[in-house]
């Protein structure tokens, strides 16, 4: 049990979920997420995914009581670095998730492994994690960063562009986004260019782009740089003549919300979309709609899934995580039904899943995604063979 003045400061660190006083070896999960700032939206929906299983549940993960402790990162990689020691050394968590940010993520994970704890990441998916630095005790439920920029750059070379402008922030997933894509792009680029993460004026940017004179532009810019870059391009005037494409991140439903119409029509990859139709993803959508009053965006699906995995390897395990490797191989079985579909672990302990083309659409008085068709089936990333596990 833990003693008092560390459930206080579990409280006041943002303790969602406690298990019963009486209760005997609760599963403690940690969760680090980015709550205040710049993409707080990434995170809010990460946390109401995971929180919906556990209350779905009873405040239980695999028939256990569980513990969530929910603590903000504000983005600062410093920030991140604290908590996760906090976690591991006062609060003796089994397992941390939560990060949306990849340079968190390389800042984080390498320290919950060593620990001899698992982390099972619901949003970030660094390249270097899925090959040469994998870890056994490292899953990851999204995606592995290249994934959904390697699908558009397959969309947008089946469509005939010839010329494409790309543009990522630069940190880790900016660079992963660019690779994913030229991956399976076959035409020309007309420019690469990677800006200040955070940034909010791209009046810069669109002049250099305008000179360019591509016929496409990819571009990935989460949370509110999405925002602010898709509503400067469409003021700009430039949407009929270099048409926008991207990954989800940079079109997910809190994004569609704050830019409105100046995104219609465009197009986005992902691995999740509300409108997928299957009987997980039907109740999984209805239920985070009718609980928080929104649409679930694929972070939230991630966050729920992120439980989900977590809830379904417990109950493999009896409710002891005393024994790692057995813990370990029951995550490994992915034994539960994700609502984006088919779902299983490659080796490196990332997803091998379906991969979808979006578009932005109206839906009554907003907009909203709309699953147009299938551009991946069964897509692995392309780090795998690196992994020595």
């Amino acid at each position: 049990m833990r003693s008092a003045p560390v459930l206080a400061a579990a409280a006041a660190a943002g303790l969602v979920f406690a298990a019963p006083a009486l209760a005997a070896d609760p599963v403690k999960v940690g969760m680090i997420t980015t709550l205040s700032g710049g993409g707080a939206s990434l995170g809010i929906d990460i946390r109401d995914g995971f929180e919906l299983a556990l209350k779905e549940r009873e405040g239980k993960l695999g028939g256990v009581p569980t513990e969530l402790i929910v603590v903000d990162d504000a983005r600062k990689v410093e920030n991140a670095k604290q908590i996760a020691q906090r976690m591991l050394r006062q609060d003796e968590v089994d397992v941390v998730t939560g990060i949306v940010w990849s340079n968190l993520a390389m800042a984080v994970v390498p320290t919950v492994t060593r620990a001899g704890k698992f982390y099972i990441s619901p949003n970030a998916g660094p390249s270097a994690l899925a090959g040469k630095r994998c870890h056994p005790n490292y899953f990851n439920v999204a995606w592995q960063n290249d994934n959904l920029h390697e699908a558009m750059g397959q969309y947008v070379t089946d469509k005939g562009f010839k010329n494409v402008y790309l543009m990522a922030p630069n940190y880790p997933a900016g660079k992963d986004a660019i690779s994913g894509f030229k991956r399976f792009y076959k035409g020309d680029i007309a420019a690469e260019v990677y800006t200040k993460l955070g940034q909010v004026d791209y009046a810069a940017e669109i002049a250099n782009l305008r000179a360019a004179g591509p016929d496409a532009v990819f571009f990935f810019l989460p949370g509110g740089m999405g925002i602010n870059f898709v509503k400067q391009y469409a003021q700009a005037g430039l949407m009929a003549d270099a048409p926008l494409f991207g990954p989800a991140f940079s079109f997910d439903e809190g994004i569609l919300k704050a830019v409105g119409e100046a995104a219609l029509g465009t197009l986005n990859t992902s691995q999740y979309t509300h409108d997928l139709d299957n009987p997980a993803n039907q109740a999984f959508a209805t239920a985070f709609t009718e609980a928080y009053g929104r649409k679930p965006s694929l972070y939230a699906s991630q966050g729920y899934d992120a439980a989900l995995l977590i809830d379904s390897a417990v109950a493999k395990v009896g409710g002891d995580l005393s024994d790692a490797d057995a813990f370990r191989e029951a995550l490994r079985a992915a034994d539960f039904a994700s609502p984006r579909g088919a779902f299983r672990f490659g080796p490196n302990q990332h997803p091998i899943q379906d991969i979808y083309v979006r578009e932005v659409v109206r839906d009554g008085e907003g907009v909203t995604n709309r699953t147009l068709g299938k551009v991946f089936t069964d897509h692995a990333d392309a780090y795998a063979a690196e992994c020595s596990m």
